[in-house]
């Protein structure tokens, strides 16, 4: 069944056709839920609740654009939605905040793809929000601040923060390996 076909079908509340696009992008959309999520359980319950949406909101689809984009905006904000209410984000004044940029060297790549997610996902929901929208998914910070309903400043603020906290945990983890290999 072509794309298009399947769309319709879902439009009309076809279960099997729910159900086929469920497992023709579920593994995408959870990759974005895991991302924006603590944890795997918490990544579950995001896929859940983006696919209730989609559902819900298939009628709104009208074929311009990429479906794969739209469904991947429905599952941002889907994750999103639950540290909006909680208030997670400190305000910070825009005035105090530079562009930072932390560095941290690729000499050897001996960090996993593993570690960087658990690292990640490790990061206080303020700071791994934001750092997924820039970092991640390309964002602009008026973007960010739009979504989140923060300031500027403050997405300016947490993507630094969260870039210092990743370096420092790189660095522990690249530190522990070398005192382990002597």
């Amino acid at each position: 069944m072509s794309l298009e076909q399947l769309i319709y079908n879902c439009k009309k509340n076809d279960t099997k056709a729910q159900s086929e696009l469920y497992t023709l992008f579920s593994g995408k959309l959870f990759s974005i839920c895991l991302k924006y999520s603590k944890n795997y359980a918490e990544a579950e319950d995001n896929l859940q609740d983006a696919f209730i949406t989609i559902f819900k909101k298939m009628e709104q689809y009208k074929n311009k654009g990429s479906f794969e984009g739209w469904l991947k905006r429905i599952t941002i904000n889907t994750a999103l939605q639950r540290y909006r209410s909680k208030g997670v984000f400190e305000i910070v004044n825009e005035e105090a905040i530079e562009d930072v940029t932390v560095d941290v060297e690729d000499d050897d790549n001996d960090v996993s793809l593993d570690f960087l997610l658990e690292i990640i996902q490790g990061l206080p929901d303020r700071y791994r929000l934001v750092f997924n929208l820039y970092v991640m998914d390309g964002y602009s910070h008026s973007d960010i601040a739009e979504l989140l309903k923060i300031n500027l400043g403050t997405s300016k603020s947490n993507l630094a923060r969260a870039r210092q906290i990743l370096k420092n945990k790189i660095l522990e983890y690249k530190t522990g390996l070398q005192s382990q290999s002597l």
